[in-house]
């Protein structure tokens, strides 16, 4: 079911077509051992109730429901959720069954226009998406809590120590173009901590996972990372082939000899309850 969030909600700027298929094909495959990581500790299954904020194009929502988590999710981006509805609720001339992800759930907007399903509360609420602005995602989470079972996990997901993150160094590139006085949201330090506080939540542990970024080709990494929306000023600063110039230049040193592009990082999140 694909609905339309409650009035007053903001909708995040829809990126083009190519731009949201970008982060479906090529961006979001990045953060799966993120999202297996935070499942398997959370024991996600048949049991689960699943919030995921920011699902952009739904895989970790596909994840979980593989699972067989009952799945809701909310993003701001309506292009994303599009592809999103195509993954969790396919039209049965694309060769899936509709009951197979039958208790998905997707909603345009925030929590504020979800209705709890079938009255039962979520047990588990996730934040992946670490471009989710603090602005958006403390508010976000409160309102998600007020949907959450008492005692629920909530998962806030955002980059490692700088040190451990190679692709810190290609977003300065970012910093540069669009003038920023503040780095783009990769040191975090004690960022997912805080917003959970912010958010009402209590603290109960942390994890780190690998996410190292791969790429076949140059032209996939540039695309893949301008996909995620961190260069988003950069570009309303110059303009999109100066931005891909620019970074293409900085993703140089992790181009290897058979043109694949890689770089090693470290993912961090943290793990409230409601």
């Amino acid at each position: 079911m694909l609905v339309s969030s409650a009035p007053g909600l903001t909708a995040r700027p829809e990126r083009s077509d190519g731009g949201a298929r970008d982060w479906a094909e090529i961006q979001e495959r990045m953060l799966v051992p993120l999202y297996e990581a935070v499942y398997e500790r959370l024991e996600v299954g048949p049991r689960t109730r699943l919030l995921g904020i920011g699902c952009g194009a739904g895989l970790a929502l596909l994840l979980a429901a593989a699972r067989g988590a009952a799945v809701t999710g909310v993003d701001r981006d309506g292009r994303r959720l599009a592809l999103a509805r195509e993954r969790l609720l396919p039209a049965p001339q694309w060769g899936a069954r509709r009951a197979d992800y039958g208790q998905a759930r997707l909603v345009l907007g925030g929590p504020e226009g979800v209705a709890v399903p079938g009255g039962a509360a979520f047990t588990v609420v996730t934040a992946f998406d670490p471009a989710l602005p603090g602005e958006w995602l403390v508010p976000a989470l409160r309102a998600a809590g007020g949907l959450a079972q008492r005692g629920a996990a909530v998962v806030l997901a955002g980059w490692g120590p700088p040190e451990r993150c190679a692709t810190a160094r290609v977003l300065r590139v970012a910093e540069r173009l669009a003038g920023l006085a503040e780095p783009v949201r990769v040191s975090v330090r004690d960022g997912l901590e805080d917003t959970a506080r912010m958010a009402g939540l209590r603290l109960d542990g942390s994890g780190r996972v690998a996410c190292p970024f791969g790429y076949p080709d140059m032209d996939s990494a540039v695309r893949g990372l301008v996909s995620t929306g961190l260069f988003d000023a950069a570009v309303e600063a110059t303009d999109r082939p100066q931005v891909d110039k620019e970074l293409a230049e900085a993703l140089h040193p992790y181009r290897r000899p058979d043109g694949t592009v890689r770089m090693e990082n470290v993912f961090r999140y943290v793990l409230a309850r409601a």
